[in-house]
């Protein structure tokens, strides 16, 4: 009688080389835990922050002027201690500022996700058809690349005015022709393989071929620089917001809460423009280590 032979078992989605290579590098450098730790916190802090936060920075009612510009430490004239101070609306910079964090990452996340959409279906469709229509998608991308984001939102949201959902629609026009054109290059070293001419000579759909064969085996480097671009896009709209065209000032990011406390500074009130800056600081330095080493444990060549 013939042994029987034990069927071939996939490892389990902990156990791939993959994602341990990643893990391992992550665990193996105390800045890059550290920055992960960091910005799960700073995540965590900003969902929760309707829960934690001592005062709702958006209820007007619930404001005083009485306690308006007090120092880090200081009680209000309803007893609750500010210990970040408060501006010159009477806010708690604390509440405030989980507040802004809030705004701020939800802005770069969504902005983020659009224009990974575009940029994505974009650059698959110019490499799958090439020709006229990769030459007009390409010379559209040449186009906004060819500009400084910061001017590009500027004029846009000059001509439509300030909101949440504009700042997010002028961030995601200036960033999806980075993604189109990463995806389109990547796509294009795809439709070169094997697997892909076998596809071709079976017949099957180009929809299906773009879909379920091209865009999962191309899309793993453009979603890796996506990792680091959210913090770019959170600092285009500190950026604008800073400069007045951003985010409304009922809704406060922590550019909006910078530029709020940027008149107080020389008058030594230094916490209502300091604190949401350090806040900002640590969220934009945590991405940039975390993505960086995302692309770093991805990259084929390392």
């Amino acid at each position: 009688m013939s042994a029987k032979t034990k069927a071939p078992t996939v490892p389990a989605y902990a156990d791939t080389p993959l994602r341990e290579k990643v893990l391992r590098r992550i665990r193996s450098r105390p800045t890059t835990r550290g920055a992960a730790i960091l910005l799960g916190i700073m995540v965590a802090l900003a969902l929760l922050a309707p829960v934690i936060a001592p005062q709702n920075p958006h209820d007007l009612a619930s404001l005083s002027v009485m306690d308006n510009r007090l120092p880090p430490g200081e009680a209000g004239m309803n007893g609750m201690t500010y210990w970040l101070g408060t501006d010159s609306q009477g806010r708690d910079m604390l509440s405030a500022i989980l507040y802004g964090l809030r705004t701020s990452l939800m802005v770069g996340l969504t902005a983020t996700l659009g224009a990974l959409f575009i940029g994505i279906s974009a650059g698959l469709v110019a490499a799958q058809f090439g020709g006229v229509v990769d030459a007009v998608i390409m010379r559209v991308v040449d186009f906004m690349l060819g500009f400084p984001s910061i001017l590009i939102a500027l004029v846009l949201l000059a001509s439509i005015g300030r909101g949440v959902d504009k700042v997010i629609l002028a961030i995601v026009l200036v960033q999806w022709a980075q993604y189109a054109r990463l995806m389109r290059a990547s796509a294009i070293v795809e439709r070169r393989k094997e697997y892909i001419e076998a596809a071709l000579n079976f017949g099957l759909p180009t929809r299906h071929i773009m879909i379920a064969h091209l865009l999962p085996n191309s899309v793993g480097s453009v979603l890796v620089v996506a990792s680091i671009s959210i913090a770019g896009a959170i600092t285009l709209e500190a950026t604008l917001s800073f400069l007045g065209v951003g985010v409304p000032v009922t809704q406060p990011s922590l550019g909006l809460l910078i530029a709020n406390g940027f008149e107080f500074l020389l008058s030594g009130e230094y916490w209502i423009a300091v604190f949401p800056g350090i806040a900002l600081v640590l969220l934009i330095v945590s991405l940039n280590l975390v993505g960086d080493r995302l692309r770093r444990s991805f990259n084929v060549r390392s």
